[in-house]
Order: C-alpha cells, then structure tokens, then sequence
C-alpha cells in the first residue's frame, strides 16, 4: 500500500450548509409559490398568492380570478409587500380553487405542484 487511504464517508459534511449561504437561500425562496389565508374580522377571510413567476401577466391572472371564483381582489405591489414580491389577494378562502387554478394546464396556469405550497388552518 503506496499512501494515505482516504474514506469519503468519514468526513464531516452539514447538509444544511448549502441551504445557508445567502444566494441558495433567496433562490430557493423564490421558487416556491405560497398560498396562505388571513383571518380578517368574524368569519372574513383573505387568501394571498405569492411567488407566481414574473412572466405571467399578475393583472391578467387576477381578472380572470375573479371572474371564475366570484371574489374580489387586489393586486400587492413590491413596496407595499416589503420584499415579497407582487402579491395576489382575494377575498375569501380560495386555497383550494387557486391551488387547482395553477396547476391545470387546460384552464389555468400549468404549473408544476412541487413548487406549490399551501399555508393555513
């Protein structure tokens, strides 16, 4: 035997380390979809959509919203979110539905369920 002999799995590693670093971090964020729900006063809910990738239309996408599951909504610029992005705001509790919506190919976004994560109760 010619030197050290070197064991890969004796090495110290974090798995947690490249979750840390502040470019993994905010790239990760970024790539999730959040559907969360508010409780406003009494029984009045808000459901919020954050995350829907800057190449849809938020506008467009609300419009249709509205029309579909008969709520209102706003959309929540980036100064008022604080660094969330553009937000997407309804009325009511639509975390189902908006769930749904994103996902359908034929009637709605087609995007990936992986990247959709629903918050609340």
């Amino acid at each position: 035997m010619s030197g050290p002999i070197e064991i890969q799995n004796l090495k110290s590693r974090d798995p947690f380390a490249e979750a840390d670093e502040d470019s993994g971090q905010t790239t990760q964020t970024q790539e999730y979809i959040h559907i969360r729900i508010q409780q406003r006063n009494g029984r009045k809910t808000l459901t919020t959509v954050q995350g829907i990738p800057s190449k849809f239309d938020h506008k467009k996408i609300l419009k249709v919203i509205k029309k579909e599951f008969a709520c209102n909504g706003t959309i929540i610029s980036d100064t008022e979110s604080k660094g969330m992005g553009e937000v997407i705001q309804l009325q009511g509790d639509h975390r189902a539905k908006i769930r749904e919506f994103l996902i359908n190919p034929e009637t709605g976004l087609g995007l990936d369920e992986k990247t959709i994560k629903v918050h609340g109760f």
